[in-house]
This record gives structure tokens, sequence and C-alpha cells, in this order.
């Protein structure tokens, strides 16, 4: 069956969509005026690659879930990722917990809830939250009240599992077959619920075109730009195959996964009651077509400013039918993002000086493995990755030959073209954090038993020469400023300028739903939103 539109699909699964297609009317909030009851229900979303940005560049077009929560939610206009790698997996990690990398352990996709636990349905590696250290929101509030609930569902398996940390809730990622799946931490089967929404699932949106949801000529962005999506496809319309089992490969790459998501999600509200209270549950949503779209075509593409239109109106009807389920009265709203993404270089549009290019650090890890290798060690113990250079504790390692390796990739790659900082990750220490801002992300980012040996930074706007899709990762803006968003009635609407991290979220959250944290946290309560 090929769904009508990128909400139409949603909305019959609710069983909202009216003879002439419409969604229901959205609910409104309780007035200012009335008194503020305890919240039963947080709808926590992340946008993976949701630059801070975008809500400001479309914001003309939107007219769906994100118009709703920029118009009555409050919005942190000056709000960032504090740490060094602008990854996936640290950043989920940081929004529920309140900590920085350095004190949940994950602190690179490659090292985040990848394992050999195994998955109950589907294919694909298995994943857990093994690594996560300390404790989340959710463990907050089921010490304080143990009838607390927490779903949270997403295409990525890090989306889903991070924010809940090591707590075993209800935690669902997309699967190759094209379904929705866990893994042994969490269950040994399937619930009915999950098990009766994946039935068909790819079948849904087998032969779907995405064509522009508005006129060709609401779009600034040129259609014919080569460097998109590695030179193929990069003009509309994108076809969704007919052929279900190469429909759910493809999916992933549109709007449709978002959309399937969110349905997920909402089925999950309903046959587990969440927010029926008297308890505070949580639903957390991570939104991952943004990522998945932006990597393909870049955040100046005409397929992620469509892409963002059709996410504004699937959290639409998302919140609408959230509201018809429980009433706004008692749920709260919080949004934000995983990191941002820099734009191509050769399509930077003069946003940076000296122009952006790309940077070959190749030659600078070639020395340090050369170093290893006249050690008599493996050389493949050196790596870099996202700007880290970490040597692993193989056999025949000493730490004399840690040093001479780290200070030879030190040495070249701060004389090559484009980077613009290496050092030895022991000399970060010496700086002000206060004024130091990459110091300072740098020294969120690692345990003290998870070492970096050097860390290298390039100029903003830089890429590695090897990067071919859009690239996020690094330590500059482009990549850590994110909005964060509240709404509901505990929140004072409005814009707010201060500097606010992600790791703020969690500890104003929970100063709303009445519990405290389990252990010290690096972030606090964004008090001025708070009425």
């Amino acid at each position: 069956m090929r769904p009508r539109s990128g909400t139409g699909l949603l909305l019959a699964f609710l069983g909202l969509a009216t003879p002439s297609g419409l969604a229901a009317q959205p609910a409104t909030l309780d007035a200012p005026a009335q008194q503020v009851v305890r919240p039963t229900l947080l709808v926590f979303i992340a946008v993976d690659q949701m630059r801070a940005d975008y809500l400001d560049r479309w914001k003309d077009q939107l007219t769906g879930g994100l118009k709703r929560l920029l118009e009555g939610g409050a919005l942190f206009t000056n709000a960032h990722h504090d740490h060094a790698i602008t990854e996936t997996a640290p950043g989920h990690a940081t929004m529920m917990s309140g900590r920085f990398p350095r004190s949940t352990g994950i602190t690179r996709n490659l090292a985040g809830v990848n394992d050999n636990t195994p998955l109950v349905a589907g294919g694909g590696a298995g994943a857990s939250p093994a690594r996560f250290r300390g404790t989340t929101l959710t463990d907050w509030l089921t010490t304080a009240d143990p009838r607390t609930r927490t779903l949270s569902v997403s295409y990525k398996d890090r989306g889903a599992i991070l924010p809940v940390g090591r707590s075993k809730q209800e935690v669902y990622w997309y699967s190759t077959p094209g379904l929705f799946t866990t893994s042994h931490w969490y269950r040994e089967s399937l619930p009915d619920w999950v098990s009766a929404y994946n039935v068909g699932l790819p079948t849904r949106y087998s032969g779907w075109v995405w064509n522009l949801l508005l006129p060709a000529s609401a779009y600034p962005e040129p259609d014919s730009v080569l460097i998109e999506n590695r030179g193929e496809a990069f003009t509309f319309p994108h076809l969704i195959s007919a052929n279900p089992e190469e429909a759910a490969m493809q999916i992933a790459s549109s709007p449709l996964i978002d959309e399937a998501t969110a349905g997920l999600a909402l089925a999950g509200l309903e046959s587990m009651a969440l927010g029926s209270g008297p308890q505070a549950d949580i639903l957390a949503v991570s939104c991952s077509a943004t990522d998945l779209v932006g990597h393909r075509w870049g955040p100046d593409s005409r397929e992620l400013h469509d892409n963002v239109l059709r996410l504004d109106r699937t959290i639409g009807v998302f919140l609408d039918s959230i509201f018809k389920f429980r009433g706004a009265g008692r749920v709260i709203v919080a949004l934000t993002a995983d990191h941002g993404v820099t734009p191509f270089p050769e399509v930077s549009q003069g946003r940076y000086d000296p122009a952006p290019l790309r940077v070959e650090l190749r030659p600078a890890v070639a020395v340090a493995r050369a170093v290893l290798v006249a050690g008599g060690v493996d050389p493949l113990a050196a790596e870099l990755e996202s700007g880290s250079l970490v040597i692993d504790r193989v056999v025949g390692m000493t730490s004399e030959l840690i040093d001479a390796s780290a200070d030879s990739f030190v040495a070249v790659a701060q004389r090559t073209p484009g980077v613009a900082r290496a050092e030895r990750f022991e000399t970060l220490a010496k700086h002000d954090p206060g004024t130091d801002v990459v110091a300072r992300r740098w020294l969120h980012m690692y345990p003290a038993d998870v070492p970096a040996e050097a860390i290298v930074v390039l100029r903003p706007g830089n890429y590695r020469v090897e990067n071919l899709t859009a690239v996020h990762g690094s330590v500059h803006d482009d990549d850590t400023h994110v909005p964060i968003l509240f709404y509901g009635p505990p929140f004072k609407p409005g814009r707010y300028g201060a500097f606010a991290r992600t790791v703020d979220i969690a500890p104003t959250l929970a100063q709303v739903l009445g519990v405290n944290a389990a252990e010290p946290l690096d972030g606090v309560p964004l008090t001025a939103a708070i009425r």
C-alpha cells in the first residue's frame, strides 16, 4: 500500500485522518495563569544532525510540530555540545545523563553501543549499553517511583539506547530486514505490539516517490550540485523501490524513516499506557532522517531542506496524537540534537576565511605507525578518529614508544596545511578552559582510563580528503551548535540567548519532574526557562 504523503501513513495508522486527509485539530496548552501541575509524560525528541540554524532558516515554511514548539516553547539559541567529538553516540549519551563523555564513557561511535549482545529479531550487529557509565533521568525517576516506564525508539541502535543508559526499559531500533527490534540486553522476544507494527512495514512504503513538498520556487538551494550523494541521484525526485526488500533499505535515507519511528512510538504509547499517571513516564524518540539525508546530500541541499519541512509535519501529527491521547496539561516536550554538521568545502558559500580546503592527515598517521613498527609493535594499534589519536596497549607497547609515536604524529600534523592545532592530550589541562574552548571541549571528552594520546583540530569548514559525504565530529560550532527547546506548562516561552549545554537538559527536566540525580552532574538546571 503506497502512502499518500509524508504524514498520510502516520495519520492513517492513528485513525486520525479525515475523509479529506486533514489532521485533527491540535490540542492547546493550559493557559499560563492556571496552576502548573506535575507532568506525567515527558516526550523527548532528539533530531539527529539538526543544526541550530535550520529552525530559523526555514521557520517561515514550518506549519507543524516544529512551528508549534518554536512559538510556544523556551528555545535556547546559544546551545552547544560542550565536548570535542560531536558524533551520534557521545551526543545522545549526554542528553538525559547530564554528564560529559568523560563521565558516561561513551566517547565515539566505534566504541558506543556495538557489542556481541545478539538481537532479538532481524539482522545486523549486536548492541547494548554495556559501555555506558552511571545513570540517566530514567533511573532517577524509577528510584523516586518504581512505576515509571520508559519507551525509547530510533532508526539507530545508539539513538535508542543511549538516552536511557543502562536501564532495562523498552528500547527498539530498526533492523536490516525492515523491522524494529531490540537486543537480549532488554528482553528475550518482541512484545506483541512491536511484532504487530512490524508486519508488512517495508511494504507500506514500497514505490513511494519523494517529490518536493512545496513548489520548487520555495527552495533556494540548487538541485544540481555534483558533490551531493557522491555524484549520484542528486536531483529530485527520489524513488523508493517497489520491491519491499529494497525498500526496507532505501527508506532509511528518506523522510519515511522518521514517520515509521514516530508510528512505533505512538503504538507503544497506547500499548504501554505511557503518561496515564500518576507517575511520570518517558517517551524518547530519536529522528534519524536529518542525519542520513544530511550525510548524503549535505546541509545546503534541497533534499535536506525538504526533509526538515516533512519532519516538521511528522512531529506535528505526532504531538497532536499524544495530546489527543493524554491531554496537553500533563505533557512536557524537550527537543535537541546530537550534533550539527559542516557544509561541503566546495559549497561553503563564503562562510569561512580563509576558504575551506581538504586536509591530508594520512602522512601524520603513517609516521606515528612507522614508529610503532620500528619498536616491534603492530602499527594498527595507532588509530586516528574524529581528531583524536588513540594508541592501544598491545603486547610490546611501552610508555616510551607511545610518546615517540604520538610526538611524531603531532610534529607532522602541526605543519600540515589546513590544521589549526595539534598537540598532546596531556598538555590540554595547562590551558584556561574559560577562554580556550578547544581545550575545554577536549578535556570533557575522555575518562582517565580511556586516554587519547594526541588531538588534531582542522580549521573551521575544513574536511579530511577522504570524506566523500558531509561530515560532523569536530570541536567547531558548525558541529556543536544545536537547539535546546522545552515546551509545556512548566516552561516560560521565549528565546534565551545565554550559553547552554546539552548536559543541562537532564537537570532541567529533573527539576521540573521533582526528582534528584543519583550522582554529581556536569550540567545545571536552566532555571531561566522554568516558571
